[in-house]
Protein backbone atom coordinates (compact mmCIF):
# COMPACT_ATOMS: atom_id res chain seq x y z
CA UNK A 1 0.00 0.00 0.00
CA UNK A 2 1.43 3.39 -1.03
CA UNK A 3 1.71 5.83 1.87
CA UNK A 4 0.34 9.34 1.70
CA UNK A 5 3.13 10.44 4.07
CA UNK A 6 6.82 11.19 3.41
CA UNK A 7 9.50 8.80 4.63
CA UNK A 8 10.89 11.42 7.05
CA UNK A 9 8.42 12.93 9.50
CA UNK A 10 8.54 14.34 13.04
CA UNK A 11 5.22 15.42 14.52
CA UNK A 12 6.93 18.15 16.55
CA UNK A 13 7.81 19.78 13.23
CA UNK A 14 4.48 18.84 11.65
CA UNK A 15 2.21 20.08 14.45
CA UNK A 16 4.15 22.88 16.17
CA UNK A 17 7.21 24.18 14.34
CA UNK A 18 5.30 24.51 11.07
CA UNK A 19 2.81 26.90 12.67
CA UNK A 20 5.67 29.30 13.36
CA UNK A 21 6.89 28.93 9.76
CA UNK A 22 3.38 29.90 8.68
CA UNK A 23 3.61 33.11 10.71
CA UNK A 24 1.19 31.97 13.42
CA UNK A 25 3.59 32.39 16.35
CA UNK A 26 1.48 35.13 17.98
CA UNK A 27 -1.75 33.14 17.84
CA UNK A 28 -3.07 31.71 21.11
CA UNK A 29 -2.21 28.03 21.42
CA UNK A 30 -3.17 27.30 25.04
CA UNK A 31 -5.93 28.94 27.05
CA UNK A 32 -4.97 28.41 30.68
CA UNK A 33 -6.73 29.66 33.79
CA UNK A 34 -3.93 32.10 34.55
CA UNK A 35 -3.24 33.45 31.04
CA UNK A 36 -3.17 32.58 27.33
CA UNK A 37 0.00 31.07 25.81
CA UNK A 38 1.06 31.72 22.21
CA UNK A 39 2.54 29.22 19.76
CA UNK A 40 5.90 31.00 20.03
CA UNK A 41 5.87 30.59 23.80
CA UNK A 42 5.05 26.87 23.49
CA UNK A 43 7.88 26.47 20.99
CA UNK A 44 10.43 28.20 23.25
CA UNK A 45 9.33 26.09 26.22
CA UNK A 46 9.61 22.91 24.13
CA UNK A 47 13.19 23.75 23.17
CA UNK A 48 13.99 24.51 26.80
CA UNK A 49 12.59 21.17 27.89
CA UNK A 50 14.51 19.39 25.13
CA UNK A 51 17.70 21.04 26.40
CA UNK A 52 17.06 19.85 29.98
CA UNK A 53 16.36 16.32 28.81
CA UNK A 54 19.46 16.30 26.64
CA UNK A 55 21.52 17.31 29.66
CA UNK A 56 20.04 14.31 31.53
CA UNK A 57 21.32 12.02 28.80
CA UNK A 58 18.17 11.61 26.68
CA UNK A 59 19.00 10.78 23.05
CA UNK A 60 16.93 9.90 19.97
CA UNK A 61 14.99 6.69 20.54
CA UNK A 62 15.22 6.88 24.35
CA UNK A 63 12.03 6.57 26.37
CA UNK A 64 10.86 9.35 28.70
CA UNK A 65 8.12 8.80 31.27
CA UNK A 66 5.84 11.81 31.83
CA UNK A 67 3.94 12.18 35.12
CA UNK A 68 2.35 15.61 34.94
CA UNK A 69 -0.93 17.51 35.03
CA UNK A 70 -2.25 19.36 31.98
CA UNK A 71 -0.67 22.73 31.33
CA UNK A 72 2.20 24.49 29.56
CA UNK A 73 4.85 22.33 31.26
CA UNK A 74 3.15 19.16 30.05
CA UNK A 75 2.85 20.39 26.45
CA UNK A 76 6.45 21.66 26.50
CA UNK A 77 7.70 18.33 27.83
CA UNK A 78 5.77 16.40 25.20
CA UNK A 79 7.06 18.42 22.26
CA UNK A 80 10.50 18.60 23.85
CA UNK A 81 10.69 14.81 23.90
CA UNK A 82 9.54 14.63 20.27
CA UNK A 83 11.97 17.39 19.28
CA UNK A 84 14.85 15.21 20.46
CA UNK A 85 13.55 12.22 18.53
CA UNK A 86 12.89 10.47 21.84
CA UNK A 87 9.74 8.53 22.77
CA UNK A 88 7.18 9.86 25.24
CA UNK A 89 5.24 7.66 27.66
CA UNK A 90 2.03 9.37 28.73
CA UNK A 91 0.45 8.06 31.93
CA UNK A 92 -2.24 9.09 34.35
CA UNK A 93 -0.45 10.83 37.25
CA UNK A 94 -3.16 9.52 39.57
CA UNK A 95 -2.61 5.83 38.77
CA UNK A 96 -1.65 3.48 41.59
CA UNK A 97 1.97 3.21 42.63
CA UNK A 98 1.96 -0.47 41.69
CA UNK A 99 0.78 0.29 38.12
CA UNK A 100 3.21 3.19 37.81
CA UNK A 101 6.06 0.92 38.85
CA UNK A 102 4.84 -1.79 36.48
CA UNK A 103 4.93 0.61 33.55
CA UNK A 104 8.38 1.88 34.53
CA UNK A 105 9.65 -1.69 34.79
CA UNK A 106 8.32 -2.42 31.31
CA UNK A 107 9.62 0.82 29.78
CA UNK A 108 13.01 1.21 31.48
CA UNK A 109 12.91 4.99 30.82
CA UNK A 110 16.05 7.06 30.41
CA UNK A 111 14.42 9.91 32.32
CA UNK A 112 11.21 10.87 34.11
CA UNK A 113 9.60 14.29 33.73
CA UNK A 114 7.55 14.89 36.85
CA UNK A 115 5.61 17.73 38.43
CA UNK A 116 6.76 18.55 42.00
CA UNK A 117 3.47 17.39 43.50
CA UNK A 118 3.96 13.91 42.01
CA UNK A 119 7.66 13.55 42.77
CA UNK A 120 7.19 11.79 46.11
CA UNK A 121 4.75 9.25 44.64
CA UNK A 122 7.05 8.51 41.71
CA UNK A 123 10.09 8.01 43.92
CA UNK A 124 8.07 5.88 46.35
CA UNK A 125 6.66 3.71 43.57
CA UNK A 126 10.00 3.09 41.91
CA UNK A 127 11.79 2.54 45.22
CA UNK A 128 9.32 0.18 46.90
CA UNK A 129 8.94 -1.86 43.73
CA UNK A 130 12.72 -2.03 43.27
CA UNK A 131 12.53 -0.62 39.75
CA UNK A 132 15.35 1.88 40.06
CA UNK A 133 15.08 5.65 39.70
CA UNK A 134 16.28 7.20 36.42
CA UNK A 135 17.23 10.90 36.32
CA UNK A 136 14.25 13.08 37.20
CA UNK A 137 13.38 16.35 35.49
CA UNK A 138 11.18 18.20 37.96
CA UNK A 139 9.23 20.95 36.24
CA UNK A 140 6.56 23.27 37.55
CA UNK A 141 6.98 26.61 35.79
CA UNK A 142 7.77 26.04 32.09
CA UNK A 143 8.53 29.75 31.64
CA UNK A 144 11.83 29.31 33.51
CA UNK A 145 13.35 26.73 31.15
CA UNK A 146 16.61 27.28 29.24
CA UNK A 147 16.20 29.74 26.38
CA UNK A 148 17.76 27.92 23.43
CA UNK A 149 16.24 27.15 20.05
CA UNK A 150 16.49 23.54 18.88
CA UNK A 151 15.35 22.04 15.59
CA UNK A 152 13.26 18.89 15.34
CA UNK A 153 15.32 15.73 15.03
CA UNK A 154 15.05 14.09 11.60
CA UNK A 155 12.97 11.00 12.43
CA UNK A 156 11.52 8.38 10.13
CA UNK A 157 7.75 8.49 9.76
CA UNK A 158 7.68 4.97 11.20
CA UNK A 159 9.95 5.68 14.18
CA UNK A 160 8.29 5.29 17.58
CA UNK A 161 6.96 8.64 18.83
CA UNK A 162 4.75 7.85 21.84
CA UNK A 163 3.52 4.89 23.83
CA UNK A 164 -0.26 4.91 24.10
CA UNK A 165 -1.54 2.62 26.83
CA UNK A 166 -4.53 0.49 25.96
CA UNK A 167 -7.82 1.31 27.63
CA UNK A 168 -8.64 -2.15 28.93
CA UNK A 169 -10.90 -2.35 31.96
CA UNK A 170 -8.82 -4.91 33.87
CA UNK A 171 -5.14 -5.39 34.69
CA UNK A 172 -2.02 -3.43 33.70
CA UNK A 173 -2.61 -1.76 30.32
CA UNK A 174 -0.65 -2.94 27.29
CA UNK A 175 1.84 -0.45 25.82
CA UNK A 176 1.05 0.30 22.17
CA UNK A 177 4.09 1.69 20.35
CA UNK A 178 2.81 4.39 18.01
CA UNK A 179 4.64 6.16 15.19
CA UNK A 180 4.97 9.73 14.00
CA UNK A 181 2.96 8.77 10.92
CA UNK A 182 0.00 7.55 12.98
CA UNK A 183 -0.47 10.90 14.69
CA UNK A 184 -0.17 12.90 11.47
CA UNK A 185 -2.50 10.54 9.63
CA UNK A 186 -5.46 10.60 12.03
CA UNK A 187 -5.03 14.33 12.57
CA UNK A 188 -5.59 14.81 8.85
CA UNK A 189 -8.35 12.22 8.35
CA UNK A 190 -10.44 12.70 11.49
CA UNK A 191 -9.38 16.01 13.06
CA UNK A 192 -9.65 17.95 9.83
CA UNK A 193 -11.78 15.62 7.73
CA UNK A 194 -14.56 14.75 10.19
CA UNK A 195 -14.43 17.45 12.87
CA UNK A 196 -13.56 20.13 10.31
CA UNK A 197 -11.33 22.03 12.72
CA UNK A 198 -10.01 25.41 11.62
CA UNK A 199 -7.97 28.23 13.12
CA UNK A 200 -10.97 29.82 14.84
CA UNK A 201 -11.85 26.74 16.89
CA UNK A 202 -11.35 26.50 20.64
CA UNK A 203 -11.34 22.96 21.98
CA UNK A 204 -11.92 21.72 25.53
CA UNK A 205 -11.88 18.15 26.81
CA UNK A 206 -13.17 16.09 29.69
CA UNK A 207 -10.27 13.59 29.61
CA UNK A 208 -6.74 14.81 30.26
CA UNK A 209 -3.91 14.72 27.76
CA UNK A 210 -2.45 11.39 28.90
CA UNK A 211 -5.52 9.77 27.28
CA UNK A 212 -4.88 9.36 23.53
CA UNK A 213 -8.44 10.51 22.75
CA UNK A 214 -7.79 13.89 24.41
CA UNK A 215 -4.19 14.13 23.20
CA UNK A 216 -5.51 14.17 19.64
CA UNK A 217 -8.74 16.10 19.94
CA UNK A 218 -7.54 18.64 22.49
CA UNK A 219 -3.92 19.19 21.42
CA UNK A 220 -2.71 17.68 18.16
CA UNK A 221 -5.83 18.44 16.11
CA UNK A 222 -6.13 22.13 17.11
CA UNK A 223 -2.37 22.62 16.79
CA UNK A 224 -2.48 21.27 13.23
CA UNK A 225 -4.62 24.24 12.11
CA UNK A 226 -3.40 27.01 14.43
CA UNK A 227 -6.44 26.79 16.71
CA UNK A 228 -6.34 26.87 20.52
CA UNK A 229 -7.08 24.48 23.35
CA UNK A 230 -8.38 25.01 26.87
CA UNK A 231 -6.26 23.20 29.48
CA UNK A 232 -6.70 23.08 33.24
CA UNK A 233 -5.33 20.93 36.05
CA UNK A 234 -8.40 20.39 38.20
CA UNK A 235 -10.79 17.46 37.66
CA UNK A 236 -13.25 17.87 34.80
CA UNK A 237 -16.38 18.25 36.90
CA UNK A 238 -19.54 19.58 35.23
CA UNK A 239 -19.08 22.91 36.95
CA UNK A 240 -15.44 23.23 35.86
CA UNK A 241 -16.37 22.45 32.27
CA UNK A 242 -19.41 24.71 32.09
CA UNK A 243 -17.45 27.63 33.58
CA UNK A 244 -14.63 27.33 31.05
CA UNK A 245 -16.87 26.73 28.05
CA UNK A 246 -18.55 30.03 28.83
CA UNK A 247 -15.32 31.88 29.69
CA UNK A 248 -13.33 30.79 26.64
CA UNK A 249 -16.26 30.47 24.22
CA UNK A 250 -15.22 26.93 23.37
CA UNK A 251 -16.46 25.58 20.04
CA UNK A 252 -15.66 21.85 20.36
CA UNK A 253 -16.24 19.77 23.50
CA UNK A 254 -14.43 16.43 23.77
CA UNK A 255 -16.65 14.33 26.01
CA UNK A 256 -17.20 10.82 27.38
CA UNK A 257 -20.49 9.11 28.31
CA UNK A 258 -20.04 9.33 32.08
CA UNK A 259 -19.41 13.09 31.91
CA UNK A 260 -22.30 13.57 29.49
CA UNK A 261 -24.58 12.00 32.10
CA UNK A 262 -23.12 14.19 34.85
CA UNK A 263 -23.50 17.38 32.81
CA UNK A 264 -27.14 16.56 32.10
CA UNK A 265 -27.73 16.01 35.82
CA UNK A 266 -26.00 19.25 36.85
CA UNK A 267 -28.63 21.62 38.33
CA UNK A 268 -27.36 24.67 36.42
CA UNK A 269 -26.74 23.07 33.04
CA UNK A 270 -29.99 24.19 31.42
CA UNK A 271 -29.26 27.84 32.28
CA UNK A 272 -25.62 27.93 31.16
CA UNK A 273 -24.62 29.56 27.88
CA UNK A 274 -23.21 26.85 25.61
CA UNK A 275 -24.12 28.67 22.42
CA UNK A 276 -20.46 28.86 21.37
CA UNK A 277 -20.30 25.06 20.93
CA UNK A 278 -20.69 23.86 17.35
CA UNK A 279 -20.22 20.18 18.18
CA UNK A 280 -19.31 17.66 20.88
CA UNK A 281 -17.75 14.23 20.56
CA UNK A 282 -18.05 11.06 22.58
CA UNK A 283 -15.70 8.08 22.74
CA UNK A 284 -13.94 5.84 25.22
CA UNK A 285 -17.05 3.89 26.20
CA UNK A 286 -20.34 2.95 24.51
CA UNK A 287 -22.77 5.87 24.39
CA UNK A 288 -26.34 4.77 25.15
CA UNK A 289 -28.84 6.05 22.58
CA UNK A 290 -30.92 7.51 25.41
CA UNK A 291 -27.99 9.62 26.59
CA UNK A 292 -27.21 10.87 23.09
CA UNK A 293 -30.80 12.00 22.49
CA UNK A 294 -31.05 13.66 25.91
CA UNK A 295 -27.82 15.60 25.28
CA UNK A 296 -28.87 16.90 21.87
CA UNK A 297 -32.35 17.71 23.15
CA UNK A 298 -31.04 19.68 26.15
CA UNK A 299 -28.12 21.58 24.61
CA UNK A 300 -29.01 21.55 20.88
CA UNK A 301 -25.39 20.61 20.14
CA UNK A 302 -24.70 17.65 17.87
CA UNK A 303 -22.94 14.77 19.63
CA UNK A 304 -20.66 12.71 17.39
CA UNK A 305 -20.18 9.29 18.88
CA UNK A 306 -17.22 7.36 17.52
CA UNK A 307 -14.84 4.47 18.08
CA UNK A 308 -11.06 4.39 18.25
CA UNK A 309 -8.38 2.25 19.82
CA UNK A 310 -4.88 2.80 21.15
CA UNK A 311 -3.66 0.40 18.49
CA UNK A 312 -4.96 2.77 15.79
CA UNK A 313 -4.29 5.72 18.11
CA UNK A 314 -7.61 7.51 17.68
CA UNK A 315 -11.07 7.46 16.12
CA UNK A 316 -11.61 5.68 12.80
CA UNK A 317 -15.42 5.25 12.92
CA UNK A 318 -17.56 8.31 13.59
CA UNK A 319 -20.88 10.03 13.13
CA UNK A 320 -20.80 13.14 10.92
CA UNK A 321 -22.06 16.65 11.47
CA UNK A 322 -25.64 16.77 10.20
CA UNK A 323 -25.83 12.98 9.85
CA UNK A 324 -25.92 11.74 13.46
CA UNK A 325 -27.73 8.46 14.03
CA UNK A 326 -28.09 8.05 17.81
CA UNK A 327 -27.31 4.52 18.93
CA UNK A 328 -24.67 4.04 16.22
CA UNK A 329 -20.97 4.82 15.98
CA UNK A 330 -21.44 6.35 12.55
CA UNK A 331 -19.46 5.32 9.47
CA UNK A 332 -15.83 4.58 8.76
CA UNK A 333 -13.60 7.64 8.53
CA UNK A 334 -12.39 8.00 4.91
CA UNK A 335 -8.83 6.76 4.69
CA UNK A 336 -9.52 3.70 6.86
CA UNK A 337 -11.05 0.33 5.99
CA UNK A 338 -13.17 -1.74 8.37
CA UNK A 339 -14.95 -5.07 8.34
CA UNK A 340 -16.87 -7.22 10.83
CA UNK A 341 -15.38 -10.72 10.88
CA UNK A 342 -16.21 -14.14 12.22
CA UNK A 343 -13.77 -16.13 14.36
CA UNK A 344 -11.94 -17.25 11.23
CA UNK A 345 -11.34 -13.70 10.04
CA UNK A 346 -13.91 -13.83 7.24
CA UNK A 347 -16.23 -10.86 6.77
CA UNK A 348 -19.83 -11.40 7.89
CA UNK A 349 -22.86 -10.03 6.06
CA UNK A 350 -24.60 -6.66 6.57
CA UNK A 351 -26.29 -6.46 9.95
CA UNK A 352 -24.51 -9.55 11.30
CA UNK A 353 -22.38 -9.30 14.42
CA UNK A 354 -18.65 -9.82 14.08
CA UNK A 355 -15.29 -8.79 15.51
CA UNK A 356 -14.18 -5.40 14.21
CA UNK A 357 -11.10 -5.36 11.98
CA UNK A 358 -9.57 -2.05 10.81
CA UNK A 359 -6.63 -0.98 8.68
CA UNK A 360 -5.05 2.35 7.82
CA UNK A 361 -1.84 4.33 8.24
CA UNK A 362 -2.44 4.92 11.95
CA UNK A 363 -1.68 1.30 12.83
CA UNK A 364 0.81 0.97 15.68
CA UNK A 365 3.94 -1.15 15.67
CA UNK A 366 2.58 -3.61 18.24
CA UNK A 367 2.64 -4.11 22.00
CA UNK A 368 6.01 -3.58 23.65
CA UNK A 369 7.54 -6.89 24.76
CA UNK A 370 4.26 -8.77 24.26
CA UNK A 371 4.78 -10.86 21.14
CA UNK A 372 1.82 -13.17 21.79
CA UNK A 373 -0.73 -10.37 22.10
CA UNK A 374 0.83 -8.56 19.13
CA UNK A 375 0.53 -11.63 16.91
CA UNK A 376 -3.12 -12.13 17.91
CA UNK A 377 -4.21 -8.53 17.29
CA UNK A 378 -1.92 -7.21 14.55
CA UNK A 379 -2.72 -9.16 11.38
CA UNK A 380 -0.54 -7.70 8.64
CA UNK A 381 -2.10 -4.37 7.65
CA UNK A 382 -5.12 -5.06 9.88
CA UNK A 383 -5.81 -4.65 13.57
CA UNK A 384 -8.30 -7.19 14.93
CA UNK A 385 -9.74 -5.65 18.07
CA UNK A 386 -12.02 -6.95 20.79
CA UNK A 387 -15.06 -4.88 19.82
CA UNK A 388 -18.11 -6.64 18.43
CA UNK A 389 -20.05 -4.65 15.83
CA UNK A 390 -22.58 -4.90 13.06
CA UNK A 391 -22.39 -2.83 9.87
CA UNK A 392 -25.63 -2.08 8.02
CA UNK A 393 -26.16 -1.57 4.29
CA UNK A 394 -25.52 2.19 4.66
CA UNK A 395 -22.19 1.56 6.37
CA UNK A 396 -23.38 2.63 9.82
CA UNK A 397 -21.65 0.74 12.61
CA UNK A 398 -23.43 -0.34 15.78
CA UNK A 399 -21.42 -1.43 18.79
CA UNK A 400 -22.47 -4.85 20.06
CA UNK A 401 -20.23 -5.04 23.09
CA UNK A 402 -16.78 -6.34 23.82
CA UNK A 403 -15.98 -9.93 23.06
CA UNK A 404 -14.79 -10.31 26.65
CA UNK A 405 -17.80 -8.52 28.23
CA UNK A 406 -20.84 -10.00 26.44
CA UNK A 407 -23.23 -11.87 28.74
CA UNK A 408 -24.87 -15.17 27.90
CA UNK A 409 -28.04 -16.11 29.77
CA UNK A 410 -30.20 -19.11 28.87
CA UNK A 411 -28.18 -19.62 25.72
CA UNK A 412 -28.70 -16.06 24.46
CA UNK A 413 -26.06 -13.33 24.21
CA UNK A 414 -26.62 -9.66 24.97
CA UNK A 415 -24.57 -6.54 25.65
CA UNK A 416 -24.28 -4.99 29.13
CA UNK A 417 -24.99 -1.65 27.42
CA UNK A 418 -28.50 -2.82 26.51
CA UNK A 419 -29.33 -3.13 30.20
CA UNK A 420 -27.49 0.05 31.11
CA UNK A 421 -29.47 2.04 28.56
CA UNK A 422 -32.78 0.85 30.04
CA UNK A 423 -31.68 1.67 33.59
CA UNK A 424 -30.50 5.13 32.52
CA UNK A 425 -34.01 5.82 31.23
CA UNK A 426 -35.21 5.73 34.84
CA UNK A 427 -35.32 9.33 36.12
CA UNK A 428 -33.60 8.45 39.42
CA UNK A 429 -30.56 6.75 37.85
CA UNK A 430 -27.56 8.98 37.20
CA UNK A 431 -24.98 6.37 36.22
CA UNK A 432 -24.85 2.61 36.00
CA UNK A 433 -22.71 -0.29 34.84
CA UNK A 434 -23.65 -3.93 34.29
CA UNK A 435 -21.30 -6.91 34.46
CA UNK A 436 -21.66 -10.67 34.46
CA UNK A 437 -21.17 -12.40 37.82
CA UNK A 438 -21.41 -16.14 38.36
CA UNK A 439 -24.23 -17.30 40.62
CA UNK A 440 -24.16 -20.24 43.08
CA UNK A 441 -24.41 -22.68 40.18
CA UNK A 442 -21.50 -21.05 38.34
CA UNK A 443 -23.74 -19.50 35.68
CA UNK A 444 -23.16 -15.89 34.52
CA UNK A 445 -25.87 -13.49 35.61
CA UNK A 446 -26.14 -9.72 35.03
CA UNK A 447 -25.49 -7.54 38.07
CA UNK A 448 -26.10 -3.77 37.92
CA UNK A 449 -24.16 -1.14 39.86
CA UNK A 450 -26.19 2.04 40.13
CA UNK A 451 -25.49 5.62 41.16
CA UNK A 452 -28.89 7.07 41.99
CA UNK A 453 -31.25 8.38 44.64
CA UNK A 454 -34.87 7.94 45.70
CA UNK A 455 -35.24 4.53 44.12
CA UNK A 456 -35.09 0.96 45.42
CA UNK A 457 -33.63 -2.19 43.93
CA UNK A 458 -37.14 -3.63 43.70
CA UNK A 459 -38.35 -0.63 41.71
CA UNK A 460 -35.45 -0.88 39.27
CA UNK A 461 -35.97 -4.62 38.87
CA UNK A 462 -39.60 -4.01 38.01
CA UNK A 463 -38.60 -1.22 35.65
CA UNK A 464 -36.15 -3.55 33.88
CA UNK A 465 -38.69 -6.33 33.52
CA UNK A 466 -41.16 -3.88 32.03
CA UNK A 467 -38.75 -2.36 29.51
CA UNK A 468 -36.66 -5.30 28.25
CA UNK A 469 -36.76 -9.02 27.64
CA UNK A 470 -36.85 -10.80 30.99
CA UNK A 471 -33.68 -12.85 30.50
CA UNK A 472 -31.61 -9.63 30.31
CA UNK A 473 -32.81 -8.04 33.55
CA UNK A 474 -30.22 -7.61 36.34
CA UNK A 475 -30.47 -10.34 38.96
CA UNK A 476 -28.90 -8.08 41.54
CA UNK A 477 -28.71 -4.29 41.88
CA UNK A 478 -25.93 -2.75 43.97
CA UNK A 479 -26.10 0.95 44.86
CA UNK A 480 -22.76 2.80 44.95
CA UNK A 481 -21.72 6.41 45.51
CA UNK A 482 -19.59 6.36 42.36
CA UNK A 483 -18.38 3.89 39.76
CA UNK A 484 -14.69 2.91 39.97
CA UNK A 485 -12.56 4.05 37.06
CA UNK A 486 -9.48 2.83 35.22
CA UNK A 487 -6.40 4.96 34.51
CA UNK A 488 -8.22 6.34 31.44
CA UNK A 489 -11.40 7.22 33.29
CA UNK A 490 -13.44 4.29 31.98
CA UNK A 491 -15.60 2.14 34.24
CA UNK A 492 -13.28 -0.37 35.94
CA UNK A 493 -15.22 -3.58 35.42
CA UNK A 494 -12.51 -5.61 37.13
CA UNK A 495 -13.03 -3.57 40.29
CA UNK A 496 -16.80 -4.08 39.96
CA UNK A 497 -16.30 -7.85 39.86
CA UNK A 498 -14.32 -7.61 43.07
CA UNK A 499 -17.01 -5.42 44.62
CA UNK A 500 -19.67 -7.92 43.57
CA UNK A 501 -17.77 -10.72 45.26
CA UNK A 502 -17.55 -8.70 48.48
CA UNK A 503 -21.17 -7.48 48.56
Amino acid sequence: MTSRWPDRLNIDQHLLRRRLEEGLGDRIALRLDERPITYSEVDRAASGMAQLLSERGVSPGDRVLMVMPDGLAYVAALFGVLRLGAVGLLINPGMTEADLAGIARLARPTSVVVHPRHRERVVSALTTQAVGIPPLVIVDDATELPDRDLASFDTSALDPALWIFSGGTTGLPKAVVQTHRSFANTTELYGKGILGLDADDVTIAVPKLYFGYALGSNLFFPFSVGASTVLFEEPSTPGALLDRIERHRATVLINVPSAISQMLAHPDSAERDLSSLRLATSAGEPLPETLCRRWMGRFEVELLDGLGTAEMWHIFVSNRIGEVRPGTLGQVVPGFDIKACDEGGLAVGPGEVGRLWVRGESLGLGYHENAEATAEAFRGDWFAGGDLVSIDDDGYVTHRGRADEAIKVKGRWFRPQEVESVLLDHPSVRQCAVIAVEDEAGLPRPVAFVVGTDVTAEELTEWSLTHMEAYKHPRRIVFVDQLPQTHLGKVDRGALKQLAAES
